[in-house]
């Protein structure tokens, strides 16, 4: 099996730690129906990309839905990632992701993966302009 399609553990983002971290200082953007939240810094562990996938309770009461929609964004995700992990690798970061269900209705594979595509292509730009916090052209001040 190629590495570049698998989904394992070591790329799950779980620890209330790293989680909490995650959103507290992780920026965030919305690609319909679903909210990114990611944090970018150097390199520090093996894996350079961690992710959680999550549907809130409020808009699905029933397991069985949320269940199925955070299989089809893992599924949507776990196809199309090589370009993210292709431009974390070239810089030498690392990113944490967590990717929430925001929208009311429950939708199919095709338009899960393409908002996927979407937000993953997001997150390489925001890859390609990061700069490090060590930056030196800093004001002492900050």
């Amino acid at each position: 099996m190629d590495k570049a399609y698998s989904f394992p553990k070591s790329e799950h983002l779980c620890g209330d730690k790293r989680i909490t971290r995650l959103f507290t200082l992780g920026e965030a953007f919305i690609a319909y129906p679903l909210r990114v939240v990611f944090l970018l810094e150097p390199i520090k562990d093996k894996e350079g990309i961690s992710v959680m996938v999550s549907v809130p309770k409020k808009r699905f009461k029933r397991a069985v839905k949320r269940n199925r929609l955070k299989r089809l964004m893992r599924e949507a995700y776990r196809l199309n990632k090589r370009i993210l992990i292709e431009k974390i690798e070239e810089k030498q970061l690392q990113i944490h992701i967590a990717f929430h269900y925001i929208s009311d209705d429950e939708l199919n594979f095709e338009a899960v993966e393409k908002k996927m595509k979407v937000a993953l292509h997001k997150l390489v730009l925001k890859v390609e302009s990061f700069q490090s916090p060590d930056r030196t052209d800093l004001p002492d001040n900050q």
